[in-house]
């Protein structure tokens, strides 16, 4: 068993309950299929990384999917919001015996291994490390400990997150990362080719 410890939280892939918002522009069809690609890439990216990994199933577990049981530890999320959820996994995690975690996104284009590994590193001088979203919101969150304030009394999915979670941990010492685009409306991929060329295949199957 390693110390670190990586999450990834993830909406089971099934058409129209994925990228709600995207689907509105684009249509369920287009939009599962990029939901299917950003979560490919964030596997992709997650195997990279030398340490502990488990993937947070929204629904329900499946056995036979794009996350290999060998490699990655499957579990329920448990909670009413997002906060509670991952307050949950986090202190899971931290009962097993990890010493680091972080959690991140599953809908990011731009992650890539060294926004990861470069979380674990300042957490051997940090209290915490925090990737911004372009959003307001947040696509990692590191810790060496739990910190329950950070999950509570937030208004999950809006532009204030990060601003809050920051004024939760202004006792502490937070690293930041830098500031990535996730995946939630058109305008988001606009300039994401890869993904805007599967809305043009959806269009050509139809």
């Amino acid at each position: 068993m390693h110390k670190n410890l990586v999450i990834t939280f993830t909406r089971n892939p099934e058409l129209g309950k994925v990228k709600t918002r995207l689907a509105k522009t684009i249509g369920n069809i287009s939009a599962l299929a990029i939901y299917k690609k950003l979560l490919e890439h964030t596997e992709n990216v997650l195997q990279q990384i030398d340490c502990d990994k488990a993937v947070y199933y929204s629904v329900k577990i499946r056995e036979n999917d794009l996350w290999n049981p060998d490699i990655y530890q499957k579990h329920q999320q448990v909670g009413d919001h997002l906060g509670i959820r991952m307050s949950n996994a986090f202190k899971t995690g931290f009962d097993a015996g990890y010493t680091k975690i972080v959690i991140v996104g599953s809908d990011l284009y731009d992650l890539k291994p060294e926004h990861i590994n470069n979380a674990f590193d300042a957490l051997d001088n940090n209290d915490a490390v925090i990737g911004p979203a372009i959003d307001g919101g947040y696509y990692l969150l590191g810790m060496k400990q739990l910190h329950p304030a950070v999950f509570e009394n937030k208004s999950w999915g809006t532009e204030t997150v990060f601003e809050d979670t920051m004024k939760d941990l202004v006792k502490e010492n937070v690293f930041l990362l830098e500031p990535l685009n996730d995946v939630d409306t058109y305008e988001d991929m606009s300039n994401n080719q890869t993904l805007k060329a599967l809305i043009e295949h959806d269009k050509a199957n139809k």
